[in-house]
């Protein structure tokens, strides 16, 4: 069986995506064979396409972290052909096949069974909408309530950050929203943000301790930001930090954790054990489904990939871009 796919290579010029017909062989190992319906664009997918990114680890790969489809072949019992999944993590489309193609194989460890959300929604979340789901969570788990104060987000526009102001409004949360995008502020509004600062540090210096400003926040920035941040969370309250487009160093010093009690807490979405994997999908469905997905959900075909992921590459890409798959070839 041949059919389509987004394929990454290495060229002279640099890594090429380009749409090519591939067999079912190409896909390599596995236990479930997924018809996919739809993929999504990802910061790690820009990555893919990226010179020296070091994200892939060999050439030629379909890139796509995030699928959703139908089950139509496995091995294993607990998937049946009809089955509505999502895959994602682990090591796909960074050193396994991904979801920029009509077809993906992959173990039946790394499938969750959709509950109660379409496969178009499931990618319109996708890993950006499940790391959103876990950083909310891992600071309700540290007690936070509504009543504490407000609850900072960086990189508002963005996936993770999109999805956590929706979820974290939704809770009843006091929402304050920072961004570098000055023409974003009736969309992160209409997300539920109470108010939407500008990027962070900004003017300011950053200080070991500096004034108590948020109860806590979800980072997915990182870098110099979070250090600012880290300097200006209340007594007792916690960073969900899952991103580094801020850079990876972290200039902070120890006087935030052990004079205000402040958490850290490192959010990861790669990998994660299915069963906890499974778990916080059926939550997405549920008690932590965001209300505006549409509003932050773009629609393009897998064919238009290639422009998509160098708008994030170049800091002008926001929301969630779902591409369609089946039939978009």
């Amino acid at each position: 069986m041949e059919f389509w796919a987004m394929v990454a290579s290495e060229s002279d010029s640099g890594i090429v995506l380009a749409r090519q017909q591939i067999s079912e062989e190409f896909l390599g190992p596995g236990t479930v064979t997924i018809k996919v319906h739809y993929s999504s664009a990802n910061y790690k997918d820009a990555l893919a396409i990226t010179p020296g990114a070091g994200v892939v680890r060999k050439y030629p790969i379909v890139p796509g972290i995030d699928l959703t489809g139908e089950v139509v072949a496995s091995e294993d019992e607990d998937f049946v052909p009809g089955d509505l999944v999502v895959a994602h993590g682990y090591d796909i489309g960074v050193s396994h096949n991904g979801g920029f193609a009509e077809y993906a194989r992959v173990p039946a460890e790394w499938v969750v069974k959709l509950d109660g959300l379409s496969p178009g929604d499931a990618a319109a979340l996708g890993t950006a909408g499940f790391t959103a789901a876990l950083s909310v969570q891992s600071l309700l788990d540290r007690g936070l309530t509504p009543d504490d104060g407000p609850v900072l987000v960086t990189g508002a526009t963005g996936g993770v950050g999109s999805v956590s102001i929706d979820i974290l409004s939704g809770l009843g949360f006091e929402v304050i929203a920072s961004t570098g995008k000055t023409d974003a502020g009736d969309l992160l509004a209409e997300l539920g943000a109470n108010e939407v600062i500008g990027r962070l540090p900004g003017d300011a210096k950053v200080r070991p301790l500096s004034k108590a400003q948020w109860a806590a926040a979800v980072d997915s920035v990182g870098g110099e930001s979070l250090a600012y941040i880290l300097s200006s969370i209340g007594y007792g309250g916690a960073v969900a930090v899952s991103g580094l487009t801020g850079g990876t160093a972290l200039p902070a010093t120890v006087l935030p954790f052990i004079l205000r009690g402040v958490a850290l807490l490192g959010i990861d979405s790669v990998s994660i054990a299915i069963e906890k994997r499974r778990d916080f999908w059926a939550k997405l469905g549920k008690e932590l489904r965001p209300q505006h997905l549409s509003t932050i959900e773009h629609f393009s075909p897998i064919t238009d990939a290639g422009k998509v992921l160098h708008a994030i590459q170049h800091g002008t890409h926001s929301g969630r871009t779902v591409f369609g798959v089946a039939g978009e070839f």
